[in-house]
């Protein structure tokens, strides 16, 4: 039986973006503006506002280019700048990071606890402390991140940052739709990231949003975003912006997206469940899930750790090769490696599994290399207590998306099972 590729994550159409895109051309808002942006950011705002068992909130909601433009916007409106430091998860993509290199800061990462695989609150405390022993200052920003789109402990980081008066930025861009105590991730600091990339629950092509406590911070982002420019007849600049507002047309096709964002979610949650009972008899392979009902994720992807004394077929040729195709995106490799193995990766095995799936056509991947591992934050400040590392060795993501079918779920456990050498 032939498989087509199943990836990990596509988003899925319903038709009516197409719609929304062809009122953008008829009415010739092909702009960094316009009806549909404005129209999005309403759908979003009632989205993010909803709220399980309590009254809505009143967040608002500005939709940007990407969900890094996103955290880059919130950085700055948080006061970060040159020689500062803010705290961020260290098991997370590197857009999580950057932004806070782009505005001459330091970025000060903290380890995950192991229950979410989240950002660790006790951890953070620690880092908060020792930060101001050691500078004099506290960190301007703490930026936890919904991995995989699973909840962070958001209470008690919440209550460290309260202590110590630090802004909390959520980087919520793999959870949209997920929930802690029955309340959108987003809603909970004073800014809340979303993303909209081609892979994630709903897209807009390229794009995110940034949520906003009000009207008002909405409006000091929409200023730098749209390059900073003075209320005159003509063009005045006061401060530094950026040009990183949403264009009309990817905003169209978030507007047919939100059309059936619930269903999205519902499937990736279902594809969790079938996971579930597929694997729970296979030894040696454990599917991450919700840790308790305070948790509700939307399982962006599917993630699963394989015990390290698991053999799996082909993994004495692990690393033998260096990668020369694309992984982990359409973009593909643009820098040769001069190695085929670095001092922090995934065990053999995992390896292994990952090029078994890759034969049977069938996209899996490791899970976030911890960015305080990355030769490129070496000399980052990093309080660590070794679970992302270790997680790093023994987990992979598997596909979740609106394409993936029941059949597909059972293939992929079943190219699992086979490559697993009793």
């Amino acid at each position: 039986m032939s498989h087509e590729r199943i990836y990990l994550c596509l988003a899925h159409m319903s038709g009516k973006e197409q719609d929304f895109i062809k009122e953008a051309f008829d009415q010739n808002w092909v702009v960094p503006m316009g009806p549909n942006v404005n129209g999005f950011e309403e759908d979003l705002e009632k989205f993010v506002n909803r709220r399980e068992g309590a009254g809505s909130l009143q967040k608002s909601v500005c939709c940007l280019s990407a969900g890094t433009a996103a955290v880059h916007l919130a950085l700055l409106a948080c006061g970060v700048g040159s020689g500062d430091e803010v705290i961020v998860q260290s098991f997370t993509f590197c857009a999580s990071s950057h932004p806070i290199t782009y505005l001459g800061a330091t970025p000060v990462f903290v380890d995950s606890e192991r229950d979410s695989w989240n950002m660790d609150p006790e951890l953070l405390e620690e880092a908060i402390k020792d930060r101001i022993a050691k500078t004099g200052r506290k960190p301007k920003a703490i930026v936890p991140v919904a991995l995989y789109g699973m909840p962070y402990q958001i209470d008690r980081i919440m209550d460290v940052a309260d202590r110590y008066g630090i802004p909390v930025v959520e980087d919520a861009a793999e959870g949209f739709g997920s929930r802690y105590d029955g309340r959108m991730l987003g809603s909970f600091g004073r800014y809340g990231v979303l993303s909209f990339n081609g892979n994630k629950m709903i897209t807009t092509s390229g794009g995110g949003a940034l949520v906003c406590d009000d009207e008002e911070s909405k409006k000091e982002i929409l200023f730098y975003a749209t390059q900073a420019r003075e209320s005159y007849p003509y063009y005045q600049h006061e401060h530094i912006g950026y040009n990183y507002r949403m264009s009309n047309i990817c905003a169209g096709i978030g507007r047919g997206q939100m059309t059936i964002v619930d269903e999205h979610i519902a499937h990736h949650k279902h594809v969790q469940a079938l996971y579930k009972e597929l694997l729970k008899d296979v030894e040696g392979v454990t599917l991450h899930d919700n840790p308790s009902p305070r948790y509700d994720a939307n399982f962006w992807l599917c993630a699963v750790t394989l015990d390290p004394d698991l053999k799996v077929k082909g993994q004495e040729d692990a690393y033998k090769t260096i990668i020369t195709g694309a992984v982990g995106g359409a973009a593909g490799v643009t820098h040769a490696a001069k190695s085929a193995t670095t001092d922090c990766q995934p065990n053999a095995n995992v390896e292994a599994m990952r090029v078994a799936l890759d034969a049977a056509n069938i996209e899996a991947r490791p899970v976030w290399k911890p960015m305080h591992k990355q030769p490129v934050y070496k000399d980052a400040p990093a309080y660590v207590n070794g679970v992302s590392e270790s997680l790093f060795k023994v987990g992979m993501c598997l596909p979740a998306g609106p394409y993936v079918t029941d059949d597909d779920v059972r293939y992929i456990v079943d190219t699992i099972k086979a490559n697993i050498i009793a």
